[in-house]
């Protein structure tokens, strides 16, 4: 299936109190996503807590997003690793539970060089026949992918897109604009904040945290060229992805869903439940914004009795 354009989310992995996964209720999320118009979905990915769920945990929640999906949506799995072997290991598994395509993390901790990533990306891409969007995300991981190094491995097959999250956008600017990069190559913000802006230089789309808690509403704010006007819609943009992103990822989301009636208390550890406060805060933003564009009615999660908004 084609690489969307616009919102593709970044959608959590529910889990029991104990930590167990709530397979019942991530189908649901699937479910709810695809109807409400999105059209892409990263598993088993940072937001999906993929650093702590074990290969068969990995590999059953992409079959599972597959089964649901019907070719309805690209299903895209994580698969990165700081091993080069690892990676392809996860990389053989999503593809064989019939992924569309591999979310592929830049190798974290062990720090290689940019020759080093090209030959650990190229690897990885030479040795599964399956899509491959390359994930900076240099403020986890410790390193960078410069522009220069997505552009030679642009031309490998294979290697479709990036997914890139600095916030100061210039490694995106160099990217679109640099004419070593491969005709057709997709490159996707990773931050919500920065988002609007990316695809304003020509990005095709976002990776989103956001469109968990509002899928419809942040389908809008990317498909209208306006949404991020001025005046209280603005404000309310601005203070719900603040507050989205005030503590690390996936903690603020999986609170504001639980607070919405949509997923149990489960996080796994390291990462904390957050305490109440965040998780409300972020529902009733989210609800504000809605009714300020006129869909106060999308979703259940805008839809939360008791909440002073």
């Amino acid at each position: 299936m084609q690489l969307v354009h616009g919102v593709i989310t970044a959608i959590v992995t529910p889990m029991m109190e104990d930590g167990a996964i709530d397979i019942e209720t991530f189908r649901e999320l699937v479910s709810w996503q695809i109807e409400l118009g999105v059209r892409g979905l990263v598993v088993a990915g940072t937001t999906g807590e993929v650093s702590t769920l074990c290969h068969g945990e990995h590999i059953a929640l992409v079959g599972e997003a597959v089964q649901i999906a019907r070719g309805r949506a690209c299903i895209i799995a994580g698969a990165g690793s700081n091993s080069t072997n690892e990676a392809i290991e996860l990389t053989r598994h999503a593809k064989d539970v019939g992924a569309d395509a591999a979310l592929q993390v830049v190798p974290y901790y062990n720090k290689p060089t940019q020759d080093g990533l090209y030959h650990h990306f190229r690897a990885i891409a030479e040795a599964v026949d399956i899509d491959m969007i390359l994930y900076n995300v240099p403020s986890r991981v410790g390193t960078k992918l410069h522009p220069y190094t997505t552009a030679r491995l642009s031309h490998v097959p294979g290697i479709v897109g990036v997914k890139d999250t600095e916030p100061s956008m210039l490694s995106m600017y160099r990217l679109l604009r640099m004419h070593g990069v491969r005709h057709g190559f997709k490159v996707y913000s990773g931050d919500d904040m920065t988002s609007h802006g990316a695809v304003r230089l020509g990005a095709h789309g976002v990776v989103s945290v956001a469109s968990n808690l509002a899928p419809a509403l942040c389908l809008r704010w990317h498909e209208n060229g306006s949404a991020w006007g001025a005046g209280e819609d603005a404000r309310l943009q601005d203070s719900l992805l603040r507050r989205m992103f005030a503590h690390a990822n996936p903690m603020p989301i999986k609170h504001a869903l639980h607070e919405a009636g949509m997923l149990r208390s489960g996080i796994r550890p390291p990462l904390t439940w957050l305490p109440d406060t965040p998780g409300r805060m972020l529902c009733a933003i989210a609800r504000r914004s809605a009714c300020s564009v006129g869909d106060c009615d999308e979703s259940p999660s805008l839809l939360l009795p008791g909440l002073n908004v």
